[in-house]
């Protein structure tokens, strides 16, 4: 069993409506019981696994699932997930990607981010964004578990949504290239029936990694030098001299 407790009732709602939601497909989370009040919010599953994608060695055929996975669940029917929020289309895309560059400013000095690598990020044009479908939003490597038995599950959907499919299948192949390699990136792809040409997904890392600096740098409440960023920086570095060519 995997016992999950939430900070806050809305989360728990949130997360049981979109698992209500997705029922039946392949690789949703198991819910066998829960309590979402004021006391206590909390949710009993079905023990997914001890492994994840990011702990598999190899890792190809589980890359693979993991895409399968993600596909599946962009063609789920919209309408039983829509009422979780107005949802993420290219509008909202376009508006947030400006204000996170904006705020990126204010704190590239704390996260190791000169003026010049500044200038070629903002310089990046926002990414294209398809019609919202149900989305997972944060599928990240850890987020992928995995059984003694190989049956994957993506866990912790408090924050689905309605959203282009592309943000799940850009943060995905970002964050999973990024500590598995290349190889593994392609075979998420792969397994998802489809790859995204290498300027569109550089440009949706880019604003991937931006947003996870800006929130890394708003939520500490101490200095932890540059040294805390450097990977995201790095790939933020390559990205964008790819997507901006």
């Amino acid at each position: 069993m995997l016992l999950k407790v939430y900070g806050t009732p809305a989360r728990e709602r949130r997360e049981t409506h979109a698992l209500e939601a997705l029922s039946g497909r392949p690789g949703i989370p198991v819910k066998i019981d829960g309590v979402g009040t004021e006391d206590e919010s909390w949710s009993l599953f079905k023990d997914p696994g001890q492994w994840s994608l990011a702990s598999l060695p190899g890792g190809s055929d589980a890359a693979k699932r993991a895409g399968a996975i993600l596909q599946t669940l962009h063609a789920s029917d919209p309408s039983n997930i829509s009422n979780l929020s107005r949802g993420m289309d290219a509008e909202w895309v376009d508006v947030d990607h400006a204000s996170t560059m904006r705020r990126l400013a204010r704190y590239r000095g704390r996260v190791g981010i000169d003026a010049e690598l500044y200038a070629d990020v903002a310089a990046v044009p926002p990414p294209e964004a398809s019609g919202p479908l149900p989305a997972h939003t944060d599928p990240t490597p850890e987020h992928f578990v995995v059984d003694d038995d190989g049956e994957m599950t993506l866990i912790d959907w408090e924050w689905a949504t309605l959203a282009p499919p592309e943000w799940d299948l850009s943060k995905a192949t970002w964050l999973l290239g990024s500590q598995a390699g290349p190889l593994a990136a392609e075979a998420l792809q792969q397994g998802y029936g489809r790859m995204l040409g290498p300027i569109q997904l550089n440009r949706w890392i880019v604003y991937h990694a931006a947003m996870r600096l800006v929130y890394e740098a708003e939520q500490r409440m101490s200095d932890h030098g540059a040294d805390a960023y450097a990977q995201t920086v790095a790939d933020l570095r390559q990205a964008a001299e790819i997507a901006n060519p």
